[in-house]
C-alpha cells in the first residue's frame, strides 16, 4: 500500500493584474520521491512553488503539507521543510562554514557543520568567503543552507540554471543523495535531461496548467512514435512513399525526419530502398533517436521545451 501524500495540492490558481500565473494546479506528492516541475520560463512552476512553499497566498485553493495548511505564518511546517530559492542573496563577506552557523542559529535543531559541508561537496571551502565561490559552489552554498535543520521535504527552484554541466552533475549528485537519505525533494527545471535522469515522476507544466503528470517513462510512452529517425537525401527532394510504422515524415532542407512507432519495421524498409538504382536516401547520415520528453512537451504544446 501507498504511503500517505507529504504534500496535498487542491485547484490552487494565482492571478497578477492580467496574468494569470497558475490556474487550477492539483498535485500529490509522496515521501521519498524526487518529484519534478518540467516547463518553459513563464509557465508558472516559480509561482507554484512560491505557494507550496508558503512564500505566496493562492487566491483559492488549498496546500496542505503533512495535513497541516499551508500559510506564511505556520512555524510547523517551517521546521520540516527547507527552501531554496531560485536566486538566493548569501551574504558575501563571511565564511562558508560562518553562513551555515548563522543559518544553523535561527533553528531549534541542527545537522553538524561537517555534516552539511560533506553534503555539499564544500569541506574545502569551508574558510573561504562567500564572495570568492563560483556559481556551482554557491549554489551547493545555498542547498546546505536549506537543510541546516534536516528537514523532510526539501523545495528547488531550478537549482542548475546558469550552471556548466560538471556543476549540473554535481547538483544532480546531492539531490540523489538526499533521495537516499530518505527526503522529499521537489524541484522545477526546464531540462529535460534533468527531469528524465533524477526525477522519479514529474508535472509538464505550460501556461500556468498541468498537462500530464507520470514517471518520465509512462509520459514518453503516451507519444504515438517510439523513436525518430533522421536521414540524408541525395537531392533536394524525394517521391513520397509510404514505410511501414510510420506516423510522420518531416523534410528539412536536405534531410528527412521519421517519426516511427515500430523504430525495426521502418528501418528494414528504409534500408531497402538504398538497393534501388536511384536511391534517393543516404544511409551513411543516418541517426536515430529515442523519444524524448522534448518531443512530448512539443506533442503536447505545440512548441518546444525551451521556445
Amino acid at each position: 500500500m501507498r504511503a500517505e501524500p507529504i504534500l496535498v495540492v487542491e485547484n490552487i490558481r494565482k492571478q497578477f493584474k492580467q496574468v494569470l500565473a497558475v490556474n487550477g494546479v492539483s498535485l500529490e506528492i509522496f515521501p521519498g520521491e524526487i518529484f519534478g516541475l518540467l516547463g518553459p520560463n513563464g509557465a508558472g512552476k516559480t509561482t507554484t512553488m512560491e505557494m507550496l512553499e508558503g512564500l505566496q497566498k493562492p487566491d483559492s485553493g488549498i496546500v496542505r503539507i503533512k495535513g497541516f495548511e499551508q500559510n506564511p505564518n505556520n512555524r510547523e511546517i517551517r521546521l520540516f521543510t527547507g527552501i531554496q530559492l531560485q536566486s538566493t542573496a548569501l551574504y558575501e563577506k563571511i565564511r562558508v562554514e560562518e553562513a551555515l552557523d548563522l543559518f544553523k542559529s535561527y533553528y531549534p535543531e541542527s545537522q553538524p557543520t561537517e555534516d552539511l559541508l560533506t553534503l555539499v561537496a564544500l569541506v574545502e571551502k569551508r574558510k573561504a568567503l562567500v564572495k570568492t565561490l563560483s556559481g556551482g559552489q554557491k549554489q551547493r552554498l545555498a542547498i546546505a543552507l536549506a537543510l541546516v535543520h534536516d528537514p523532510e521535504l526539501v523545495f528547488l527552484d531550478e537549482p542548475t540554471t546558469g550552471l556548466d554541466p560538471q556543476a549540473r552533475r554535481n547538483i544532480w549528485d546531492i539531490i540523489l543523495d538526499l533521495k537516499r537519505r530518505g527526503k522529499t525533494v521537489i524541484l522545477t527545471t526546464h531540462y529535460m535531461d534533468e527531469a528524465e535522469q533524477i526525477c522519479d515522476r514529474l508535472a509538464i507544466m505550460d501556461a500556468g496548467e498541468i498537462k500530464m503528470t507520470g514517471t518520465p517513462a509512462e509520459l514518453i510512452r503516451t507519444l504515438p512514435s517510439e523513436a525518430f529517425i533522421t536521414v540524408g537525401l541525395n537531392g533536394s527532394t524525394w517521391k513520397e512513399r509510404t514505410f511501414p510504422a510510420v506516423t510522420e515524415i518531416r523534410q528539412e532542407g536536405n534531410k528527412l525526419e521519421i517519426s516511427t512507432k515500430n523504430l525495426t519495421e521502418t528501418l528494414r524498409a528504409l534500408i531497402a530502398t538504398e538497393q534501388e538504382a536511384d536511391a534517393e536516401f543516404n544511409l551513411h547520415e543516418l541517426y536515430i533517436r529515442k523519444a524524448s520528453l522534448e518531443d512530448l512537451f512539443l506533442h503536447l504544446t505545440g512548441k518546444r521545451l525551451r521556445d
